[in-house]
């Protein structure tokens, strides 16, 4: 089966690509939108977290739930909009949280494809979702796939720093080997939580981990 993604990553993933569930999910995905479904989001950026920061790149992860359900959000990087789309508000606190930790000020540009640039993996737990529906493709494979992505992650590189914010994303930490990579855990962002999130000062502490491990802090300002 021939997935465009990026290279780096279609090497190291192509055995996830040959298994059965991956041909179900993409068959799903081809019935859903042969029904009329809107899938988001548009199939050219539903790997865009992979082509944005192949896999010798990657510094830190954030771990998301899947893509924005609402017209003209979702852009292939969890938490992120495109800019001209207002910032939905778990976007808004991650924000509010920079400014508070770094003590910078954030222009409240939504795109967060320069984090992407410079080494960190935005990845969502599921990369589809439907219209209007949130967590709407959270068991055709999704979760497989991107759990194998973490995976590989945690198996072949060191040092990296994994943000789990919330209990999906928590979920995931026993992917991880600890004992080669950091993990940092918090509350979601979401205002769900209650502001549970503000104060967990992951932003200044990644880049003081970064800095350890002989690389290149990531400059969060928008």
């Amino acid at each position: 089966m021939e997935v465009k993604i990026e290279q780096s990553w279609k090497d190291a993933l192509q055995s996830e690509f040959d298994k059965p569930y991956f041909a179900s999910l993409v068959r799903f995905l081809h019935s859903e939108k042969s029904a009329g479904k809107i899938i988001y989001p548009p199939g050219g950026s539903i790997f865009r977290a992979f082509e944005l920061t192949p896999v010798d790149k990657v510094k830190v992860v954030i771990l998301g739930q899947d893509p924005y359900p609402g017209k003209g959000q979702a852009m292939g990087l969890s938490f992120s909009v495109p800019e001209g789309i207002p910032a939905p508000p778990s976007l808004k606190n991650i924000f509010k949280e920079i400014e508070d930790d770094l003590g910078i000020r954030m222009s409240g540009c939504p795109d967060l494809r320069r984090w992407a640039e410079q080494g960190v993996l935005l990845l969502n737990s599921s990369l589809t979702v439907e219209a209007g529906q949130p967590n709407s493709h959270s068991r055709i494979g999704w979760t497989e796939f991107t759990d194998a992505v973490i995976k590989y992650l945690s198996d072949n590189c060191s040092g990296i720093v994994f943000l789990l914010w919330g209990n999906n994303a928590r979920n995931k930490k026993w992917l991880i080997d600890t004992s080669k990579h950091h993990v940092l855990e918090a509350a979601h962002p979401s205002p769900l939580a209650r502001g549970a999130f503000f104060g967990c000062r992951h932003f200044s502490k990644t880049n003081e981990i970064l800095v350890r491990e002989g690389k290149t802090p990531i400059d969060w300002q928008l």
